[in-house]
């Protein structure tokens, strides 16, 4: 969860708080009006003012990102702390409306359930039963306490709910985490999923000798890329055939063709340009798609492509074959164009590259020029 995330929930759930706080005032007020109150209406007025004035100054604390700086953003176990100094100050001004109000305690610490720990949790549970024994045990101590039986039985109420209370909450606590190791293995279940599917994927999209892509994986990439051109823009596209393969697979084995294979692809990869797409088309046929490309650049392209692989030494092939040299077919494609006929055209103007002696570059630019 980003920063902004959690600072949006810590702020909704204070305003929750806050909406419980004018509730509880609200109730008091209605206690005040009933006579249930010793305290003068000045006295509660002014609290209530004061309350009101934290409300403000805590939803500042959360609005502003000062929360941030703490150990615990959400404040909570302070809030709670604090809800309860609240409660027993509430509490230590009523008469007999005192009972119907305790209930409150316990709905203070379930604001923290789920956001406190064990340890956490009961030290504000000792923080409660200790105020509200301690606010008892005053008022014993200076004879206004009207009835320590009824008094005596509301602390026993109290000890017993909160011990339930603690106990509920150190449950809640560990199916949490429970829950969060199950998440952490599901998530790096999840990602050895995705590395194991884009592994897949890779294999799939490959060719296994020359580490190229594959053919099914080209015109996939190749007819995205027409869809998506712009109108005016071109691509330029080339089909690529190794001269005399089949001869040096005859004279000198397919595992001397593998290694010509490898050292094209390698040759390629050192002159082609980032944005080029090559492919293993079949066998001894390469294509090459070349984006946002003149006439001029792909020419440019392949006859740089063209030398450089006849120019590879004979050491790199142990030796074994003698000079190498490749012919080109070129074209262009359009945004109107048809993948297939790009195809066919570079097909073609490969086939004339053919028959007038290899090893060189032929366009059919006069299909898209027409």
């Amino acid at each position: 969860m980003t920063e902004t995330a959690l600072q949006k929930l810590l702020l909704k759930r204070f305003l929750l708080a806050a909406g419980s706080y004018l509730l509880v005032l609200l109730l008091a007020w209605v206690a005040v009006l009933g006579g249930h109150v010793q305290a003068p209406v000045p006295v509660i007025g002014a609290s209530s003012v004061l309350l009101v004035l934290n409300l403000a100054w805590l939803g500042w604390v959360f609005a502003s990102g000062v929360n941030l700086r703490w150990r615990d953003p959400s404040l909570t176990e302070f809030q709670v702390l604090l809800a309860a100094a609240w409660q027993t100050w509430l509490l230590a001004n009523l008469d007999q409306a005192r009972g119907t109000f305790l209930v409150l305690y316990p709905l203070i610490l379930m604001f923290g359930l789920f956001h406190l720990n064990g340890r956490s949790f009961t030290r504000c549970a000792l923080v409660v039963l200790c105020s509200f024994l301690g606010l008892n045990l005053w008022e014993w101590g200076n004879g206004r306490l009207s009835d320590p039986a009824l008094a005596a039985l509301q602390v026993c109420t109290l000890f017993v709910v909160l011990c339930w209370l603690c106990l509920y909450a150190r449950y809640v606590q560990a199916s949490r985490q429970r829950m969060r190791q199950r998440r952490i293995a599901l998530q790096a279940h999840q990602d050895t999923l995705r590395g194991m599917m884009g592994q897949l994927e890779e294999l799939v999209a490959t060719d296994e000798l020359t580490g190229l892509f594959n053919r099914r994986h080209f015109l996939r990439l190749a007819s995205d890329a027409l869809a998506s051109m712009p109108m005016g823009s071109r691509h330029g596209l080339a089909l690529i055939d190794l001269d005399h393969f089949k001869r040096i697979n005859d004279a000198h084995g397919h595992a001397v063709g593998d290694r010509v294979l490898q050292a094209f692809a390698q040759v390629a990869s050192e002159h082609l340009c980032d944005a080029a797409v090559l492919a293993r088309y079949g066998g001894e046929e390469f294509v090459l798609l070349l984006p946002d490309c003149t006439a001029q650049a792909l020419e440019h392209c392949c006859e740089r492509l063209r030398q450089a692989f006849g120019a590879l030494p004979s050491a790199a092939m142990q030796g074994q074959v003698g000079p190498l040299s490749l012919s080109v077919g070129m074209t262009l494609l359009t945004a109107e164009d048809d993948l297939d006929n790009a195809l066919h055209r570079a097909d073609q103007a490969l086939y004339r590259a053919k028959r007038s002696g290899r090893n060189r570059c032929v366009p059919a630019w006069e299909v898209v020029d027409a």
